[in-house]
């Protein structure tokens, strides 16, 4: 390891961390098991590693590592839970302590310091495939002026194909550009109207007058509200509704308020909770800019096994929301929106529930979904290899063979 550390200062001034390492200084104390070494950080460059032990050392933060979950870490082919600096947090085997916001505000790059400390190269840039002649996706897009809750506002929405509906649901801090691949297959298409909407203040959404004097927080009776706004106003008869992480949450309240309303539910990294496991303030600080703290946070909650053009223009939705609206979308994912108590009445013979979830998902983990569906009776579960918490953006290919099976059992269900 000592041959390692010695290494990184070489290897991060010849790697792309620079970007992300900008305006870094700090002394990092960094503790894997029983050794120590401290790192001097200028301008996201490292100066110089001194070998511990230190007595007292001097650091302005300091990661602390066990010796199991580093060893994990540096595996190869890490097994789910132990393949991001973020997840080994969630397992109990990162403590960040010191100035934790300068962590946060320069995590990307951290999260490439320990790639490079992996031996986990950045994968060689794909060679783009032009598109040659132009086409025009079959795609349409308009706006819907509409009130919510007593409020006006202006809704963006984007539908493909015809047929029984199937209403989809991004998930937090993004938008309905998560569902492109989607609304772009002929097999979905050709049998469903595919529609998508951005929540108000996401994506093409504007947000309602006055935004600017309150703090945006999503609850469940707000967005259960939204969503059914959104299917009258689309003149929507017994849609099936998807929908992807805060989207997988409320689709089980819908399913428990509103079973008459819907051919069927399907939740992809759907669970009734999750907990907070992270300090929400990071996300609307004004040290750390909030676009990429938003993109690194759930960059180790996309799967391996995602090709790298649909795992960065995923992350790059993330990096585009707006202030505050990311940190307000989690107060229903990790605070108020504990759906348990109503798992029970639900009734799978009125409105089916489907639940798939990626094994790479730290956030929504494979755990909390079996834990959900088993207090369901009736729904089913399949938890899919190699995927993480955005399939239909990070991994469509993925998620398809999965996805088949469940829309043809609820087009057909009575």
């Amino acid at each position: 390891m000592d041959q390692a550390m010695q290494a990184l200062p070489a290897r991060v001034a010849a790697s792309d961390l620079a970007r992300w390492g900008r305006q870094l200084e700090a002394e990092l104390l960094l503790e894997i098991g029983d050794r120590a070494w401290l790192l001097s950080i200028h301008d996201g460059q490292i100066l110089a590693v001194r070998p511990g032990p230190f007595p007292m050392p001097r650091f302005t933060l300091a990661l602390r590592i066990g010796a199991e979950g580093f060893e994990r870490f540096l595996s190869p082919t890490p097994l789910p839970g132990w393949h991001d600096l973020l997840a080994l947090r969630r397992q109990g085997a990162l403590r960040i302590e010191g100035d934790t916001i300068r962590f946060f505000a320069h995590l990307m790059w951290f999260k490439g310091l320990f790639a490079l400390l992996a031996g986990r190269a950045a994968p060689a840039p794909e060679p783009a495939t032009p598109y040659g002649a132009v086409t025009v996706e079959p795609i349409t897009g308009r706006y819907f002026r509409m009130d919510i809750e007593g409020r006006p506002h202006r809704v963006y929405v984007e539908e493909a194909g015809e047929g029984i509906p199937l209403l989809l649901l991004h998930t937090a801090g993004s938008d309905g550009r998560q569902w492109r691949d989607l609304l772009n297959d002929a097999d979905l298409t050709r049998r469903f109207r595919c529609i998508a909407f951005d929540m108000p203040r996401h994506g093409k959404s504007s947000p309602p007058q006055g935004w600017q004097r309150e703090e945006y927080r999503l609850t469940t009776a707000g967005y259960t509200g939204l969503v059914l706004r959104m299917a009258e106003a689309l003149g929507l008869d017994r849609p099936i509704v998807m929908g992807c992480s805060i989207g997988g949450r409320i689709v089980l309240d819908l399913a428990a308020e509103h079973p008459g309303r819907w051919r069927g539910v399907i939740g992809l990294q759907g669970s009734a909770f999750t907990g907070s496991y992270y300090d929400l303030s990071v996300l609307h600080h004004p040290q750390i800019h909030g676009g990429e703290v938003c993109g690194a946070l759930v960059s180790g909650l996309v799967g391996p096994s995602a090709p790298e053009p649909a795992r960065w223009e995923t992350l790059w939705h993330y990096m585009q929301g707006g202030p505050g609206i990311f940190r307000g979308d989690l107060h229903f994912y990790a605070e108020e929106g504990d759906l348990r108590p109503k798992l029970a009445r639900i009734d799978t013979t009125r409105c089916p529930v489907a639940l798939l979830t990626g094994e790479f998902d730290y956030s929504c983990r494979p755990e909390d979904s079996r834990a959900t569906a088993a207090a369901i009776p009736g729904a089913t579960l399949e938890i899919m290899p190699g995927i993480g918490h955005f399939p239909m953006s990070e991994n469509w290919p993925g998620l398809k063979p999965h996805l088949l099976p469940v829309l043809e059992r609820m087009a057909t269900a009575p």
